[in-house]
């Protein structure tokens, strides 16, 4: 049987989304429509906004339903970013290193098109958020337009000071984004609490159907959409809503999560035992309970991932392949590895299907693919014929 670890990137629907989802689809109706069908469409989407809301702890109305964690973070961040520009500029953004590409890419095209100017905050060793940077940075500059940052580094599962950031924010009048994607389902995410201005979720990460998520901003926060036409949801995000997606979403954000932290810590203490080259990254004790991150000495990680994967054992990388080329992870990078470090990553994440026996399988084809992995060396090193 296949053993899937990698739920960090997606986990599989929980058996009640499905139904209820492909029941949905049955129901005809538009949620803007004032007919009955369409008035019941829209009564099934809100009862479902009700329902992610308390699992956010927030307003009904805060959620803005989106198309997934992306487009949450890019409303977020780009609404947030342009609505502050009105009355004096305010091109500053305030940005950690080491951020999910969803904000690196969003924040270097705002730097590139709007003329944004960026101020990346350092992290230490273990992937958290140099507080004291980022106090440095809020009382240095008097044109910040906003902080945005991770809930939880989505690579090497590193919790990061949520209380600290929003608090330092305030005192200097900065609103503050988080992206929760890689936490939500895993902590209690209490928004109302938090202080936060916005923050991004996504349902395919807890067990909801991929194409939705949502954009929780507080009543007070100021956006400029990303999309226009109808003005639905508060004006924020106009469309036609999907109810199906949005009830199933609602199913999986009302499900109760296990705590995975005994899987997880299997995995670590298996890891140690049958590689004990291997390094765990991130925070040891204050990490995603369903992450589990190492470095491999000499192996390439895309060599690891895909031996792995040839012995029925899905994981991930801590690195992107791009035309090709092998390249170290940046979340690694900026928590100061150097390049070879960085490139021997996997990221092992358990989800709600995962069994004592999916780890100790992963437990017993890992000593071989890093022995082999070990052998081949890093991709861009190999021999090369004639020479």
């Amino acid at each position: 049987m296949p053993v899937y670890l990698d739920h960090a990137a997606t986990t599989p629907m929980l058996p009640e989304a499905i139904d209820v989802y492909t029941e949905a689809l049955r129901a005809v109706g538009n949620p803007s429509s004032i007919h009955s069908a369409g008035q019941n469409a829209k009564r099934v989407l809100e009862e479902a906004r009700e329902t992610v809301a308390r699992s956010l702890g927030c307003d009904p109305i805060e959620v803005v339903f989106t198309s997934g964690g992306t487009e949450s973070v890019n409303l977020a961040v780009k609404g947030l970013w342009w609505a502050r520009q009105g009355d004096r500029p305010r091109p500053r953004i305030l940005v950690p290193g080491g951020e999910h590409h969803a904000t690196v890419d969003t924040v270097e095209w705002l730097e590139r098109y709007e003329g944004a100017v960026l101020e990346w905050i350092p992290l230490d060793e273990l992937g958290r958020i140099r507080v004291d940077a980022l106090r440095l940075a809020l009382e240095a500059f008097d044109d910040i337009a906003l902080v945005t940052f991770l809930w939880a580094n989505n690579e090497v599962g590193t919790l990061q000071p949520v209380d600290e950031i929003v608090a330092l924010a305030a005192e200097h009048g900065v609103p503050v984004h988080s992206d929760a994607v890689a936490a939500y389902g895993q902590l209690p995410i209490d928004f109302r609490a938090s202080g936060l201005d916005a923050l991004s979720v996504s349902a395919h990460k807890i067990g909801g159907p991929i194409g939705i998520g949502a954009l929780v901003l507080s009543r007070t926060a100021t956006v400029v959409p990303l999309i226009h036409g109808g003005g639905q949801q508060r004006q924020v995000r106009s469309g036609t809503q999907d109810a199906p997606a949005a009830v199933a979403f609602a199913v999986a954000a009302a499900h109760p999560h296990p705590d995975y932290r005994s899987l997880r810590d299997r995995v670590v203490a298996g890891v140690r035992r049958v590689v004990p080259a291997a390094v765990l990254r991130g925070d040891p004790a204050h990490r995603l309970p369903g992450n589990a991150h190492f470095t491999f000495p000499g192996c390439e990680g895309d060599s690891l991932l895909f031996l792995l994967d040839a012995a029925g054992v899905s994981v991930s990388t801590g690195s992107a392949c791009q035309a090709g080329i092998p390249e170290a992870s940046h979340v690694l990078l900026a928590m100061g590895l150097s390049d070879d470090e960085a490139r021997g990553a996997l990221r092992i994440t358990v989800g709600h299907t995962t069994t004592e026996a999916d780890v100790d399988a992963f437990l017993e084809a890992l000593p071989d693919a890093v022995a082999r992995a070990a052998r081949a060396g890093y991709a861009d090193r190999a021999p090369q014929l004639g020479r």
